[in-house]
């Protein structure tokens, strides 16, 4: 049984995996809608989900659509149910 601060951060961390899933979701929608890579939210989307994203997409096989967003997703839910068992 975790302590009350240990509880805590581990808690704090599943809502910033759920964070980074919603961000993950914005940037797969902006791609559709932003035309404009310029775009400031569309440059935020990006560089904060490319450092997650870009290591997913170098080791997937190229199938004309990209997954990696996919995966992340799939993958940080894991981590964050793992975290959430610890609690």
């Amino acid at each position: 049984m975790p302590t009350t601060l240990t509880g805590s951060i581990l808690l704090f961390v599943v809502r910033i995996i759920q964070v980074y899933n919603l961000l993950i979701f914005g940037r797969v929608i902006a791609s559709w809608v932003i035309r404009d890579p310029e775009n400031r939210i569309f440059h935020f989307l990006y560089a904060t989900t490319e450092p997650i994203l870009g290591p997913i997409r170098k080791i997937m096989p190229q199938m004309g659509l990209d997954f990696s967003p996919i995966i992340a997703y799939f993958l940080l839910n894991i981590i964050a149910k793992m975290l959430n068992s610890l609690i």
